[in-house]
């Protein structure tokens, strides 16, 4: 059934802050990786995501490792944990009030981020959102493997992964909302009917005004 889309990207939009980093951070606090390593290497990323030349596959060899190295029972746990100290703070009135807006208008809502779904899915529920399309951990025998499934959803990615879902749920881009905070989703950005632009960084914004996009705060 084709309905219209709202599409939301995840960190620094919908959240006042980035779940993946924030993960990392919150393994470091609990001694689960090696802190001084893992937290280093995390900044390195997240410095070259901000910068644009992030290597996403060697970026996801290195935040999926804890997964593979921990029992689901204990990540389960843990995520828990995350969600009431780490991303509770960052869900604003304002990021609640757009999604139910667009909610209120029988439309269909989706979170497409390139953070990995264990980190995002009970986010998105969070939200009330059920369509999420997330990069996969691989799953074999009830663990995780280290690997992703799939096409990360990073980029161009988040455009071959949206085609994808589009086509599996008889779904169209007519009419379609997207809000993203990074230059990173330009691709996506260009795709949808009405493109928004959420506490840019200076690069989307700057595209954003050039191109008379909507730039708008959820903070």
């Amino acid at each position: 059934m084709d309905m219209t889309l709202a599409i939301f990207d995840l960190d620094n939009t919908l959240l006042s802050g980035d779940s993946d980093y924030l993960w990392g951070e919150f393994l470091c606090e609990r001694n689960i990786v090696d802190s001084v390593r893992y937290r280093e290497k995390n900044r390195q990323f997240f410095e070259a995501y901000e910068s644009g030349t992030l290597d996403i596959m060697e970026f996801l060899e290195f935040s999926l490792e804890p997964l593979s190295r921990n029992d689901p029972k204990y990540l389960a746990r843990w995520h828990a944990e995350f969600m009431a100290e780490k991303i509770e703070p960052l869900i604003t009135d304002k990021a609640r009030q757009l999604v139910e807006k667009h909610r209120d208008k029988g439309e269909t809502l989706l979170i497409v981020t390139a953070t990995n779904s264990f980190v995002t899915r009970p986010i998105a529920g969070r939200f009330g959102i059920e369509n999420l399309i997330a990069t996969d951990p691989e799953i074999a025998a009830g663990r995780y493997t280290g690997r992703v499934t799939g096409e990360p959803s990073f980029r161009e990615g988040k455009v071959s992964r949206l085609k994808q879902w589009l086509s599996n749920n008889d779904e169209t881009l007519a009419g379609s909302t997207f809000y993203s905070d990074s230059h990173n989703d330009l691709p996506l950005l260009e795709l949808v009917d009405s493109p928004v632009a959420v506490d840019p960084d200076e690069i989307l914004r700057n595209e954003a005004e050039t191109r008379g996009w909507p730039i708008i705060s959820l903070r």
